[in-house]
């Protein structure tokens, strides 16, 4: 007996390999720099400004910069892929006691007083006026940093990774909005926020000023050292406070009064 075959079936399962063949075309490549300040100060400053991917932090004894990226560039097929090889890289910009790493080949332009950026960190970002970001691949930029633990970072990604920093001392911006923002063993002033994940905090040092943490969508988890002496506010929309904090004492209500146009907020 004969076996009998299915021709429309074979074609279909033959057109859906093909097809997922086709959007599987990829490439990863690893970047590695070295870099130093020039300048070296207290002020020593880096500023990662990433978009799809996660960003990884950690502070060590040394002066240099040691960066490695790890740039992921995935379309449906070859000609797109090498499309983003192309455009797609690691931006540097030095400015002697202050480094600046963003992503080159979005956006209309990187550089400062981008007024149009969403995601601004000391006058910096990127510019999206007048372009959408469409582009016929898709791109990941996955960001290992080690730095000198005393400097001041500022930090953000958008999508696609977490924000992670371990052992630093200095001032620190954390800013996500599609994912957490993880910060250990941590001494400075910091500010941490992301719409999409959980803040967590642990804190060698207490810190030396004024801090914020803002979650949207997300627990925020801090642990402070014994001997904390600060006044602490809390807002939330649907949400608690938990402290372990025994000796808390409430401070009095205040009243501040704001002028607008003819009445008072």
């Amino acid at each position: 007996m004969k076996a009998k075959i299915n021709y429309r079936w074979c074609l279909l399962m033959l057109s859906v390999l093909m097809e997922v063949q086709s959007m599987a075309q990829a490439s990863e490549e690893t970047i590695k720099r070295t870099v130093t300040f020039e300048k070296k100060n207290q002020s020593n400053t880096l500023l990662i400004f990433n978009v799809n991917g996660s960003v990884k932090v950690e502070g060590y004894a040394g002066d240099q910069l040691i960066i490695e990226v790890q740039k992921k560039i995935t379309g449906k097929s070859e000609a797109r892929v090498a499309k983003g090889k192309s455009e797609i890289d690691l931006g540097l910009i030095d400015k002697a006691d202050t480094l600046i790493l963003y992503v080159k080949g979005i956006g209309e332009r990187f550089g400062k007083e981008n007024k149009k950026n969403g995601m601004q960190m000391a006058g910096w970002g990127y510019n999206w006026q007048g372009q959408q970001e469409d582009k016929e691949y898709d791109y990941n930029m996955s960001f290992v940093v080690k730095v000198p633990y005393a400097i001041n970072l500022h930090i953000s990604t958008i999508n696609q990774g977490n924000i992670t920093v371990h052992h630093t001392k200095g001032t620190l911006e954390a800013r996500n909005i599609n994912g957490g923002i993880h910060l250990t063993d941590i001494a400075g002033t910091t500010t941490a926020t992301t719409i999409n994940g959980e803040v967590d905090l642990e804190y060698t040092a207490n810190p030396p000023g004024d801090s914020k943490y803002y979650s949207l969508n997300g627990n925020i988890n801090a642990q402070f050292k014994s001997g904390l002496n600060a006044q602490l506010t809390f807002k939330s929309f649907q949400g608690d406070l938990f402290s372990s904090i025994d000796d808390i004492t409430p401070l009095a209500v205040s009243m501040e009064k704001t002028k607008r146009g003819e009445g008072i907020q």
